[in-house]
């Protein structure tokens, strides 16, 4: 891990270690000709958000939402890593994990390196804070992801200035008690430090961003109470409201919605800025006629049969989420289940993609804050915001609903609001159901597959052992 580390200081972008490089030639960036001003910073954050469209471009799909009952593979050479998430039978060598281990950690040293050069930089007290706050709220959002599939990591608090200064770090894994620490310090500050800071975009930290995903943390560590106060300060912001077409939330044109907290930016006709999202939802077929040029999908995450069905009668977003036919390029329609939930039907050009992806979004707070009533004696006011939810998508309302069906509720109208999201997964370990929901759905199919007891966090990737033995296994792998 040390070693790595190191790699990832001299591989990232303006990363922390480059005060030890002597760059050639001359006009090369480095550090000490860096950070000097405002812009540098900005420069900087910018290049920050950006890693997270490949964190999400695949990799937290797969591990959300192809790990459950909501998606299948359907197409005859899938990958290993795919075909373990299908399964749910990762390995130490599963690419997903690998990406996610990868991709947080050098957000991390990112929003470290900020971090440790705001006071020698002559800025106002607001640019200090704005920028501090982006970079905890960073700080925090890897951490999180990265503590809910591997358990215990190492924790980064610190920019490195030079290889010994790494050698010297701590770098073995921490408990799961003290990473969510941080998380918990990190967003708290970063929700103060933003708070009245107006943004250009939503694809930067905000106070409600950076409070909506403390409001989860908190839900995800049972501490219902905190849940309900920080997610009733989103609420009561009035800055965020449900979009009144749910479909307009995954295409074409979803830039900055009423409904979005926080979105991962993508472009289309630019190189390497698009998204995958119009490959891997589509079936896997050479004779579609979708997509300009007849552009082929993959069939690597598909719905379910079972997902197909989970929706209640009349419910708008079926339609806006799941696709049942496809036109062939003779003309006909033949029937596929698919996903169309940010499938870009503008393009014909594998990862071009122009959509974003909305990874916080108002929905979440509604239902989150229901599930935090619910579970802290307010099971009656909790019917209010999930029927706020229910009614945008054309459902009645629920009435009169025990903890326990509130619960199961809650749990139906997450698996619906939030298909092909990267949500499942979490929100089935979240509420400790995971193995219940998905070892009756491999036995409801026939299949042999079981979640075990030690599946519930996932392997360290073998690559980050390789380097360092010391980071050790999670048991069962």
């Amino acid at each position: 891990m040390k070693k790595y580390i190191i790699y990832i200081c001299m591989g990232v972008a303006l990363g922390s270690c480059s005060d030890f490089l002597d760059l050639q030639p001359e006009y090369q960036i480095s550090e000490n000709s860096f950070y000097k001003d405002a812009k540098d910073f900005e420069t900087a954050l910018v290049g920050n958000y950006a890693g997270l469209q490949g964190l999400h471009n695949a990799s937290l799909i797969n591990l959300g939402d192809l790990t459950t009952d909501n998606s299948e593979i359907k197409w005859t050479s899938p990958t290993v890593s795919e075909t373990e998430c299908d399964e749910m039978n990762p390995t130490a060598s599963n690419d997903f994990l690998n990406t996610v281990w990868t991709t947080c950690f050098a957000t991390i040293a990112r929003s470290n390196n900020v971090l440790s050069r705001l006071d020698a930089v002559n800025l106002t007290d607001a640019q200090k804070n704005q920028f501090k706050g982006e970079s905890l709220f960073l700080r925090a959002y890897s951490y999180f992801y990265l503590v809910r599939i591997f358990g215990n990591v190492p924790v980064v608090n610190v920019s490195f200035r030079s290889p010994d200064e790494i050698m010297n770090f701590d770098m073995t894994r921490k408990p799961v008690s003290e990473v969510y620490s941080i998380i918990i310090s990190d967003l708290t500050e970063a929700a103060t430090l933003l708070n009245g800071v107006t943004l250009p975009s939503k694809s930067q930290a905000s106070s409600g961003a950076a409070k909506t995903l403390l409001g989860k943390v908190y839900l995800t560590n049972k501490q219902f109470d905190l849940a309900k106060n920080v997610l009733k300060e989103v609420i009561d912001q009035k800055t965020y409201s449900l979009n009144p077409d749910y479909k307009r939330l995954f295409t074409n044109g979803n830039d900055e919605l009423q409904e979005s907290i926080f979105e991962v930016k993508y472009m289309s006709g630019n190189l390497g800025e698009g998204n995958s999202f119009s490959s891997i939802f589509t079936p896997a077929r050479f004779d579609m006629a979708i997509f300009p040029g007849n552009m082929q999908g993959s069939g690597r995450v598909l719905p379910t049969r079972q997902m197909s069905n989970s929706y209640e009668t009349g419910d708008l977003r079926r339609s806006a989420s799941i696709g049942d036919s496809v036109r062939l390029n003779t003309g006909k329609y033949e029937k596929e289940l698919y996903g169309l939930k940010f499938v870009d039907f503008t393009t014909g050009i594998v990862g071009d993609g122009g959509i974003n992806f909305t990874s916080l979004r108002y929905a979440d707070v509604l239902l989150m804050y229901a599930e935090a009533l619910n579970e802290t004696n307010g099971t009656a006011d909790a019917h209010t915001y999930i029927n706020l939810v229910r009614a945008r998508a054309g459902l009645k309302p629920l009435a009169a609903l025990t903890k326990t069906d509130l619960t199961l509720a809650l749990e139906q109208e997450r698996k619906v609001e939030f298909f092909l999201e990267g949500h499942r997964w979490f929100d089935l370990v979240r509420t400790g159901r995971v193995q219940t929901v998905m070892n009756k759905y491999f036995q409801d199919n026939g299949l042999s597959f079981t979640v075990a007891d030690h599946e519930l966090i996932m392997p360290i990737p073998l690559r980050e052992i390789d380097i360092n033995p010391k980071l050790g296994q999670n048991p069962g792998y």
